[in-house]
């Protein structure tokens, strides 16, 4: 795989209110870390749940949620930007801005049904929407269990689509000693498909 410039290129990183927040988290430390400029929505759910999972209460106002983001991360915020969830006039709103990849992690079954219906109501689904019509890059990582016939059938519909379903589904073969290696190995599969450099991550059959 040839990662070239495309590592640097800006990500949309949305957060919905499905668990798994900590998800969220450890791929934007991971890319701010990396130096890639982010665009991170967040749904007004998915504050709740970064209180609730992870004693995380963020400001209400872009700019500070954007610091709080990264004070927690423990990265430098000057390629962290967020938007609020009604603020058309940010650059996931349009595809005229060039942003090429998105991924929405994770992804409550709300947000994956409004996407593969085509209903925007707010800035992420906005983003998603524009992701699909322009050939860009759209990740999903779904979170939830069991899924039901409707669940599977949004996925089906987004999957022909184009866009990419990465449940979060850890792997056990790697045998996982912390919470952290289980988290890291469903961030390592979404950093794979945005070709990012990870030389850390755990391949199957080799050391």
């Amino acid at each position: 795989m040839n990662f070239g410039t495309k590592a640097t290129e800006p990500v949309i990183i949305a957060v919905t209110g499905a668990s798994g927040s900590c998800y969220a988290l450890r791929l934007i430390q991971r890319l701010a870390a990396a130096g890639v400029p982010l665009h991170i929505l967040l749904s007004d759910a998915a504050r709740v749940v970064l209180d609730q999972e992870l004693d995380l209460k963020l400001p209400a106002d872009p700019a500070g949620t954007a610091a709080a983001l990264a004070e927690h991360v423990s990265v430098e915020a000057d390629n962290i930007h967020c938007y609020a969830t009604r603020d058309w006039f940010s650059p996931a709103a349009s595809g005229s801005a060039g942003i090429r990849r998105m991924i929405i992690i994770p992804c409550s079954m709300g947000t994956l049904a409004h996407i593969a219906n085509g209903a925007s109501d707010n800035l992420i689904e906005r983003a998603a929407d524009v992701m699909i019509k322009e050939r860009g890059q759209l990740i999903l990582v779904p979170r939830e269990t069991p899924l039901s016939a409707i669940h599977l059938e949004n996925m089906l519909k987004l999957a022909r689509l184009g866009v990419e379903i990465i449940p979060a589904m850890p792997g056990f073969y790697h045998r996982p000693e912390s919470l952290d290696d289980i988290i890291d190995f469903v961030v390592d599969r979404v950093l794979h498909h945005i070709e990012m450099p990870n030389p850390a991550a755990k391949k199957w059959g080799m050391a």
